[in-house]
């Protein structure tokens, strides 16, 4: 896999971690070595970034992750892995920052449904925004969400046909059911910055799926 220039935008190394130690969980510490030896970033092999929130992991690092991910197991079956991988990553750590730890509270769970998604989503894109260079904005239409990530980790760096930020869709996907108190969303990627759009788009539908 061709190395991916560094871009000089970081996310915190403590989300790097998690989201490291979620893949492990997903396919095991020896699919990991293999995945960061195809990423080109062997010097991450049992040398996880610290779990501190010093903005030093670049976006092209956490990119080349998935990429050699899709191209180890094709878009498939890449596509299964990054997804559930990006939902361990909010169940292992995110759900536990700033913004949302008081989305355990009593007095949140109480809430309506919408009420809970329409602060839990902006709180979500607000760890993002304040903790890295990742910009994150929500907006609300009828009857859907709009997440926007206007500067993507995920495939920064990278030329594929279609929308392919899976980590991501994965993450947005077990936030909403932390925040909801167990209900499942659709949610689903309409523009990626790597298949030629300005930003990484993804639509949530406001009704839970089941």
């Amino acid at each position: 896999m061709e190395p991916i220039p560094v871009s000089g935008l970081y996310y915190p190394n403590k989300i790097a971690n998690i989201a490291l130690k979620a893949l492990e969980d997903v396919m095991g510490k020896n699919g990991v070595n293999a995945i960061l030896n195809l990423a080109n970033l062997q010097h991450l092999i049992d040398n996880y970034p610290p779990p501190n929130l010093n903005r030093e992991y670049d976006f092209a690092y956490f990119s080349a992750i998935w990429g050699a991910l899709e191209e180890m197991y094709g878009p498939r079956g890449g596509r299964g892995l990054a997804l559930r991988a990006g939902r361990a990553t909010f169940a292992e750590g995110l759900r536990n920052f700033g913004a949302l730890a008081g989305a355990g509270d009593l007095a949140f769970k109480v809430l309506p449904l919408h009420t809970k998604i329409k602060i839990g989503l902006p709180a979500m894109a607000r760890i993002f925004t304040q903790t890295s260079d990742q910009h994150s904005t929500v907006e609300e239409k009828e009857d859907h969400f709009i997440y926007t990530i206007h500067k993507c980790p995920v495939c920064y760096g990278r030329h594929i046909e279609k929308p392919g930020c899976h980590v991501a869709t994965g993450l947005i996907q077990e936030g909403l059911k932390w925040v909801s108190g167990g209900y499942e969303f659709r949610v689903v990627e309409t523009k990626c910055i790597a298949a030629g759009n300005n930003v990484c788009e993804f639509v949530i539908m406001k009704e839970p799926v089941g």
